[in-house]
C-alpha cells in the first residue's frame, strides 16, 4: 500500500495467506457489488454471493441495473461486508446457463442462506446467474494494519 510506508512483499512480514480471504470469501453473509453505468458513473448494490470454484457467484433478475451494466461491462468490485477484515475482489463478469451450474448455485444458496429455492429460480429468462472470476484480491486485517495489507494477482 504506497504512502503508508507498508514495505514490499520480499521484506515485509505478516502478509495474509490466500486461505484467510477465501474464508472471508466464503463466509460474508453480504457483500457490495460495484459496477458502472453506460455514462461512466458508479453503481453499488448489496447481493448475496457465494464463494465457489474459485470465484463468486450471485442472481438478480435479468432487468436489474447491476446486471444490464455488467452486461454492458462485465469488470466489476465486489467486497465483503467487513470493513475492519474486509476482502475486495476486481473480476470480470459471466453470464452462466449451464443446467448443472445452476442446480449447484441453488443448492448452495439454500444451504448458506436457509432459503428453499427451486432451480427454476434461475431460468435465466427471469434472473441472470453470475459468475465473477477475481483478477486481484486484496485482504486487511485491522488488527495488523501496517503488516497485513496483502495484494493477489489470480
Amino acid at each position: 500500500m504506497p504512502g503508508y510506508g507498508i514495505v514490499g512483499p520480499q521484506e515485509g512480514q505478516g502478509l495474509l495467506p490466500w486461505s484467510w480471504a477465501e474464508e472471508r470469501l466464503r463466509g460474508s453473509r453480504s457483500y457490495w457489488l460495484a459496477t458502472t453505468w453506460p455514462d461512466g458513473r458508479p453503481h453499488v448494490m448489496p447481493v448475496w454471493c457465494l464463494w465457489d470454484d474459485g470465484a463468486l457467484w450471485f442472481s438478480s433478475a435479468v432487468g436489474s441495473r447491476k446486471i444490464r451494466n455488467l452486461r454492458r461491462d462485465p469488470r466489476c468490485v465486489v467486497t465483503t461486508e467487513d470493513a475492519v477484515r474486509p476482502v475486495v475482489v476486481e473480476g470480470r463478469a459471466t453470464f452462466v446457463t449451464d443446467p448443472a451450474r445452476l442446480r449447484r448455485v441453488v443448492d448452495l444458496e439454500n444451504a448458506k442462506y436457509g432459503t428453499a429455492l427451486e432451480v427454476g429460480f434461475l431460468d435465466p429468462a427471469v434472473n441472470a446467474t453470475v459468475r465473477i472470476d477475481p483478477r486481484v484480491v486484496i485482504g486487511l486485517d485491522d488488527d495488523a494494519f501496517t503488516d497485513s495489507p496483502t495484494r493477489w494477482e489470480l
